[in-house]
């Protein structure tokens, strides 16, 4: 199996993202469970690593991602002028050259020339333009995979959280609950869960929208006309979910543990909780799409950029959770073909071949 070749954009060139690259990709050891490309500049990345006194490190500049050379950190130099960087501001400038890094690195990704792109932050404020035009790096990448539907998937450990709903207004959030798109949601980390993560038969819960979950229809009736029914419909087509739990209690008393993933109704409701158990060792996944995407759970960081504050643990959580995912679907895909030209039973799951070998 082919070493995984993974792309990497920089972000906001103002924030955190070249500090937590550079600092990841300084460690050898990642090179040899994949091929960095990062799409950026070199004299941009060479003003961060001078801040950071990383006096030993340099990028392999190479022209393409087929160009890339294993066991090196290789750059691709993503446009040609001068770029004027201000540490910890909040400019135009930031966001024009996270885009161009991002647009360069999803090019590739869409056209297989990497296996999986890892994001560094970007302010979603200063990228919108007539080309981004979007809440977020999972709206653009779904629609740069024509994928009808994405689910925003928070990995550690410990917990897994997808949303139904993701960068809305509190104010909208309810109108945008239905027992459809919840169903939706429910397949999507059901998909994921055996395909990126070889777990067999998951066991999924869902939150309610509510207080106390409604407390039995005191506080609105979301979750019996909505949440209840669209739980029922999963469950009849196979798929193992329990609920709706009122959020804070679930959360409190560590139910959470007993299983593979939780649906969360929207961002805070679930992301609130997942940062307080997993901060600096979660990660962000966008699972439901036909390539691999995953960024650190951390934001530019403005506070800390240039400062050499900023921790790294993220980032390289994200990177080898891609790494992990991609290495899973090639292999259940492999075990797959296998089955189907040999023309004997078709493994459900790759965790069936896991479990029979220990």
């Amino acid at each position: 199996m082919s070493k995984v070749k993974i792309g990497i954009s920089i972000g906001d060139v103002n924030g955190i993202g070249l500090e937590v690259i550079l600092k990841t990709l300084s460690e050898n050891k990642i090179l040899d469970y994949c091929t960095p490309v990062v799409y950026g500049h070199t004299k941009v990345a060479s003003f961060h690593r001078k801040a950071l006194h990383l006096n030993d490190f340099m990028f392999n500049v190479v022209p393409n991602a087929e160009a890339a050379v294993a066991h090196k950190a290789n750059m691709i130099n993503c446009w040609e002028e001068d770029v004027k960087i201000d540490l910890g501001q909040a400019n135009e400038t930031g966001g024009k050259y996270a885009f161009l890094s991002l647009q360069k690195a999803t090019d590739d990704l869409v056209n297989g020339k990497i296996d999986a792109l890892v994001t560094a932050p970007i302010n979603k404020n200063n990228i919108q333009s007539e080309q981004f035009n979007f809440a977020g790096h999972t709206e653009y990448l779904q629609e740069r995979a024509k994928s009808k539907d994405a689910l925003m998937f928070l990995i550690s450990d410990d917990l897994r959280v997808g949303v139904v709903t993701g960068h809305i207004p509190v104010a909208d959030v309810a109108k945008n609950i239905t027992k459809e798109k919840i169903v939706q949601k429910l397949k999507l980390i059901n998909e994921s869960l055996k395909k990126d993560f070889w777990i067999e038969k998951p066991k999924i819960a869902v939150l309610g929208l509510n207080p106390h979950a409604s407390d039995n229809g005191l506080i609105g009736n979301e979750e019996a006309e909505i949440i209840s029914p669209a739980i029922q419909a999963a469950f009849d087509e196979g798929i193992i979910c329990f609920g709706p739990y009122p959020a804070d209690g679930f959360f409190g008393n560590g139910t959470y543990k007993q299983f593979d993933a939780v649906l969360a109704m929207y961002h805070d409701q679930g992301l609130i909780p997942f940062k307080t158990i997993s901060f600096g060792a979660g990660v962000n996944f966008t699972a439901g799409l036909n390539f691999v995407r995953t960024s650190p759970d951390h934001g530019t960081g403005y506070n800390i950029a240039g400062k050499n504050q900023a921790n790294p643990s993220s980032f390289m959580e994200a990177l080898f959770a891609a790494i992990h995912i991609v290495n899973n679907r090639r292999e259940q895909e492999a075990m797959l073909s296998n089955q189907l030209k040999t023309g004997g039973k078709i493994i459900e799951t790759a965790a069936d071949v896991k479990d029979d070998a220990n």
